[in-house]
């Protein structure tokens, strides 16, 4: 199993008060699986999401990645395996404005400590891969909202990750460039990557093979594309 969650809890503190994100949450997933996580505001979805990205640890229960425990890492043990083995894809595209697409793509190399030649060419190699050939040089506020999306799946894909973490991908774009960015996600499904989509949209949702539903911290529903088909 790539991803194991027994028991997860996540508790902040907010002033003299103690608000419950998660509550016990136990949930599996295995390599090249294609989930969306959903639930309204509050239930938790953004939590779960930092934890499975090794973001943030959870206060008690056990993550276990591709077979390693990460829930007691450290913040550094935690970067190194958030840098070998996860894309994030995120709705704000959080690309660096000043530089271009190529560098962007390049900058989780940078703190992967390769050397300047292997990463131009896997940079190259990723921009190509989205579509993005003759836009290398260009900076963010020169791109479209679909290329910047691109750029910053390109970004996600330059470390070989197993896991995609994608946060609402398509919530700044329009409907069309919002399905050529489902299309890519799928794109890579196919080419064996575990996509894990974080959405409100019922429509982005059906992209996946799964659908895990959140409310009040805990999950309501996981439900398997089959047997969703088969209630409709």
């Amino acid at each position: 199993m790539l991803i194991r969650l027994e028991n997860i809890e996540k508790v902040y503190q907010m002033g003299a008060e103690e608000v419950r994100a998660l509550r016990g949450v136990n949930v599996g997933i295995e390599p090249n699986e294609y989930v969306a996580i959903m639930g309204p505001s509050g239930s938790g979805k953004s939590t779960l999401m930092n934890i499975v990205g090794c973001l943030d640890s959870p206060t008690s229960g056990l993550y276990e990645l591709d077979g390693i425990a990460v829930s007691g890492m450290k913040d550094d043990e935690l970067a190194e395996v958030r840098n070998r083995k996860i894309g994030f894809v995120f709705q704000t595209f959080n690309l660096l404005p000043r530089a271009t697409a190529l560098h962007n793509v390049e900058l989780p190399l940078v703190y992967a400590g390769l050397a300047n030649r292997e990463r131009r060419k896997r940079a190259q190699e990723a921009l190509v891969a989205v579509g993005l050939s003759d836009r290398m040089g260009h900076r963010p506020n020169e791109l479209s909202g679909g290329q910047r999306q691109r750029v910053a799946i390109a970004r996600a894909l330059v470390t070989n990750p197993s896991i995609i973490l994608a946060d609402e991908p398509t919530g700044n774009l329009d409907s069309k460039t919002g399905a050529e960015i489902m299309g890519i996600l799928e794109h890579l499904h196919r080419m064996g990557n575990t996509i894990i989509l974080v959405t409100h949209e019922e429509e982005i949702a059906a992209h996946s093979h799964r659908v895990i539903r959140l409310r009040d911290g805990q999950v309501e529903r996981d439900e398997r594309k089959e047997k969703m088909q088969n209630a409709n």
